[in-house]
């Protein structure tokens, strides 16, 4: 696992003998550390958020067709999304173990490598996702005129989709330095250029041209140039990650091998997430459009309520590839243990929070009694699993940042798949939608008691030298 991409060339490349970044996360103490590293990257992701919370708000404003155009397109951008968030997680793992190890040549050529696999792969998924566009949206069920509107947004989101994929990929490898400030500015940026650009080009004031939806892609597109130039100038300047050498075909194989072990269990698990929910929202359908509301209110609630754990698994890739890498086994368990704590502690926070404000929470997006009360029931039952939930996504982090990502994937079955859609069919049928809700809470618990079960067996024989 510590050779190097290039092994069986003669001598060293020039750029071995580089300083390159340090391995700054294998010093100092554990839980002040990751406290620091969380805490950029949960404004960060509270930028990229608003991109779909405010292309929805000015999309809703040109109409219902626009808006009802545009919600088509989801399902399609979140598949390529999941492609490149599992690229994401493949290169985080690799480069914070190669960087622990302390070979920048191996670095360097992992995170171009990475690079190079990610924009390969979703510009050949935006190839076919052109010439696909009308069987796809139709099988979706668009009808000609919403395919002529979708068309307008997906083409110009197509074909600027390798702007978002060197972005994101190139974030989680400055992300696995141990530098987090960079990552959540960087993705700040883009939040806020959407911002600006969302209204200047949809609706043309002034100079601008009134683009309507396709405008709405142009500044999403926009927003992703900007933040391409600043990940690449921090990756080639001040960090020294890219290499421009023409690698061989073995160094190139080699590295896309490494990456995609770990990539593509995760973006299988992230493609089965919608699934899931997919399956709990035709089950909620059976209680009236008003749930099925409700629920919809209540999942955008809890995206928000757990950004602080989600904020935190993201920088345990660094921290436990690091020290993984770097041979401190002992760092990596109390990372885990430490991460375990504070997971559950945000969690009780914003259950605690929920329960009380969750009748007002639930005005904010609804009037309707029908829809205000259920999702109220909702926030009554499910956040009192989010520490549970939180648990989980740190050990799933510590297995792919461990080069284990079968493991991880296997948590995410458990939960998904194994634990809630059957207890929430079960809850449903003995109690109805508190029930189900009570089914989905349930669930967290289990899959959690299990998989804390499962890493603490697996930290033991790590820490000891034996083979996880």
């Amino acid at each position: 696992m510590s050779e190097a991409v290039g092994a069986g060339r003669a001598s060293p490349t020039a750029a071995s003998a580089r300083p390159g970044p340090p391995a700054r996360l294998l010093d100092g103490d554990v839980g002040p550390t990751l406290i620091r590293l969380a805490v950029p990257m949960f404004w960060g992701m509270l930028a990229v958020t608003t991109f779909n919370i405010v292309d929805t708000f000015y999309v809703g404003r040109l109409g219902t067709a626009p808006l009802a155009a545009m919600g088509y397109t989801f399902p399609v951008v979140f598949v390529i999304q999941c492609v490149a968030m599992g690229m994401s997680v493949g290169t985080s793992s690799v480069l914070s173990r190669a960087i622990g190890e302390g070979d920048h040549a191996k670095v360097r050529r992992l995170t171009t490598d990475s690079l190079a696999l990610s924009v390969v792969a979703v510009v050949v998924l935006a190839i076919i996702g052109v010439l696909t566009i009308n069987p796809v949206f139709r099988l979706l069920g668009a009808t000609p005129e919403l395919i002529v509107l979708i068309r307008q947004y997906i083409t110009i989101w197509y074909a600027g989709v390798a702007l978002l994929v060197v972005p994101m990929v190139g974030n989680s490898a400055i992300r696995a330095t141990g530098d987090t400030k960079t990552p959540s500015i960087i993705m700040m940026i883009a939040g806020g250029a959407n911002i600006i650009l969302d209204p200047l080009l949809i609706f043309g004031p002034g100079p601008f041209p009134r683009l309507g939806l396709a405008g709405a892609a142009l500044a999403t597109v926009l927003s992703w140039s900007l933040t391409l130039v600043t990940a690449l100038w921090i990756l080639i300047r001040r960090l020294d990650l890219i290499d421009f050498s023409i690698p061989s075909t073995r160094e190139a194989l080699d590295s896309w091998r490494r990456i995609l072990y770990v990539a593509l269990p995760a973006i299988g698990t992230n493609l089965l997430m919608p699934l899931s929910t997919g399956v709990l929202t035709r089950m909620l359908s059976g209680f009236g459009t008003e749930a099925v509301a409700a629920f919809g209110v209540g999942t955008r609630l809890e995206t928000l309520a757990m950004s602080g754990s989600f904020a935190l698994s993201t920088i345990m890739s660094p921290f436990v590839g690091q020290n993984f890498g770097g041979g401190r086994r002992d760092r990596v368990r109390e990372a885990v243990h430490k991460a375990i704590r504070y997971a559950f502690t945000w969690g009780a926070g914003v259950c605690i929070l929920y329960a009380l404000l969750a009748r007002p929470l639930a005005r904010l997006f609804n009037a309707h009694e029908a829809v205000v009360s259920t999702t109220a029931l909702y926030l009554w039952i499910v956040p009192i699993s989010y520490g549970a939930y939180g648990a989980m996504a740190q050990v799933t982090t510590m297995y792919n940042a461990t080069n284990h990502p079968m493991r991880s994937a296997s948590v995410f079955l458990l939960r998904l798949f194994v634990c809630m859609v059957p207890l929430a069919y079960a809850g449903s049928r003995l109690a109805g939608l508190g029930g189900l809700f009570a089914g989905i809470c349930l669930s967290n618990f289990i899959a959690a008691g299990i998989a804390l079960g499962m890493v603490q067996h697996f930290l033991h024989r790590l820490e000891h030298g034996a083979r996880p």
